[in-house]
């Protein structure tokens, strides 16, 4: 093994061992890890190029990045600023809507449409937040979806960890069913070619019967925990009514508005040949036209987020520079034997049992030049491969309070707001529901492709 690759190594378990660890912050130890990987680029090839690779400045330079007659980008290594672009348009989009009572305002009309019945409540949300995150990426509902919660359990006198935990697993389970929803899916979307469309037909039709189980399987893993609730008679909700959530009914038709014109861009982003970048940037740029308060939208936006993943980025384009990836693409090819069926399986516990303990953004990155060379190795279908590998890392990232942002995110704002989840309950509940949504997407993956 070349010292190129083992200080490639050594960085990239320093950046996982430290994320998984968690007691220093995620965007650092990229951001860190990022930098010594440059230094380990230029001392392996010894000339700037392959750090301009790393960096992937030049995407910005290429027409196609912008506009393409597909709607799509080409496969680039290094930082994937599709991704980062588009990310940062929907979270300005979506930090205005809920300054404008978006949020509040549909979380209290779902409730009062189900009489405030805490186990009707646990339904409803679960399903907002699994539709919600088709289009706006999980992390941004599941910060907004827990805080309406726990303010809904308080006012209703019922437990909210249930719903919170619930609601993460289905906005997880919601964003691996479209390309737009979850980070991973932007980042193999953009890398592939894959557009909408492609994760509708192939992950949509896997997270919808998905989906009805986890209904199924969480009503009645919390039909004795959520409590009663106080009742819908109680006159303490007589004078609730979901249009007081809204300051300003004005700003809040415009941002509807909004985001409404994203999702029929996003859906129609092939046709129409806009990339996600440049939907992305429209959505943000919409956004801060329609508010007064730009700068204090722009302050909320997690920046922290894409100092995590840019780092991250360039880390695994160290890896695959430095040839290191290929290695485990060659190391998964002999676990399967060279049997294609086999492969999956392989493939989707790997990613998920990895995911679970890695956040799924970054193992998502590692994965895609993966499975690009074991497509080659084998002569598989990519797709295949690429769909496997979507559903590994995005159910496999539910299982653990660390496998996926979201989890990061809807415990810290859980705890914040007095309701510390620790990993025992969660997992106590994920960790099934993930095996029985892994092993209904491994049967129909098998059975489709």
């Amino acid at each position: 093994m070349l010292l190129s690759q083992i200080l490639a190594i050594a960085i990239a378990l320093f950046m996982f061992v430290h994320i998984i660890w968690g007691k220093h912050s995620r965007a650092i130890i990229a951001l860190s890890s990022g930098g010594a990987m440059i230094l380990v680029l230029l001392l392996t090839f010894g000339r700037f190029s392959a750090v301009w690779e790393a960096l992937s400045v030049d995407s910005f330079f290429h027409f196609s990045f912008w506009f393409s007659h597909m709607g799509i980008t080409e496969f680039n290594t290094g930082i994937n600023w599709s991704t980062i672009l588009f990310l940062l348009g929907m979270m300005i989009l979506a930090e205005e809507m809920s300054e404008a009572g978006f949020f509040d305002w549909i979380c209290l009309w779902l409730a009062q449409k189900v009489r405030f019945k805490p186990t009707l409540i646990l339904v409803a949300f679960m399903t907002f937040s699994a539709l919600l995150s088709m289009f706006v990426d999980s992390i941004t509902v599941i910060l907004f979806m827990v805080v309406a919660t726990v303010q809904m359990g308080h006012l209703l006198r019922f437990d909210p960890v249930p719903v919170v935990i619930a609601e993460i697993f289905s906005a997880n389970l919601g964003g691996a069913a479209t390309m737009s929803g979850d980070p991973p899916n932007i980042i193999l979307g953009t890398s592939l070619g894959l557009g909408f469309w492609d994760f509708i037909q192939n992950n949509g039709v896997i997270c919808l019967a998905a989906f009805c189980l986890m209904v199924v399987y969480f009503v009645l893993a919390f039909r004795t925990k959520l409590g009663q609730g106080i009742g819908e008679s109680d006159p303490a909700l007589m004078g609730l009514h979901p249009g007081d959530a809204i300051p300003d009914r004005d700003r809040f038709r415009t941002c509807t508005a909004i985001f409404l014109l994203v999702i029929c861009l996003v859906m129609a982003h092939n046709p129409t040949g806009l990339t996600m970048p440049t939907i992305g940037l429209m959505a943000g740029a919409l956004a801060l036209a329609a508010t007064k308060y730009p700068m204090e939208i722009l302050k909320k936006v997690h920046w922290k987020t894409f100092g995590f993943i840019i780092g991250m980025m360039v880390v695994v384009s160290g890896l695959e520079q430095t040839h290191v990836l290929d290695g485990l693409a060659q190391f998964l090819a002999g676990l399967a034997g060279g049997d294609h069926t086999m492969m999956v399986v392989v493939l989707i516990w790997f990613t998920a049992i990895c995911s679970a303990f890695v956040d799924n953004i970054p193992m998502t990155t590692v994965m895609v030049p993966v499975i690009l060379s074991l497509s080659d190795l084998l002569g598989m279908d990519l797709s295949t491969l690429a769909w496997t590998m979507s559903k590994g890392t995005d159910i496999g990232g539910i299982a653990t309070p660390i496998g996926a942002s979201a989890n990061v995110v809807g415990l810290s704002v859980a705890a914040k707001e007095g309701h510390k989840i620790g990993w025992r309950r969660y997992c106590k509940y994920t960790v099934p529901a993930c095996i029985i949504v892994l092993t209904l997407s491994l049967y129909l993956i098998l059975n489709l492709h």
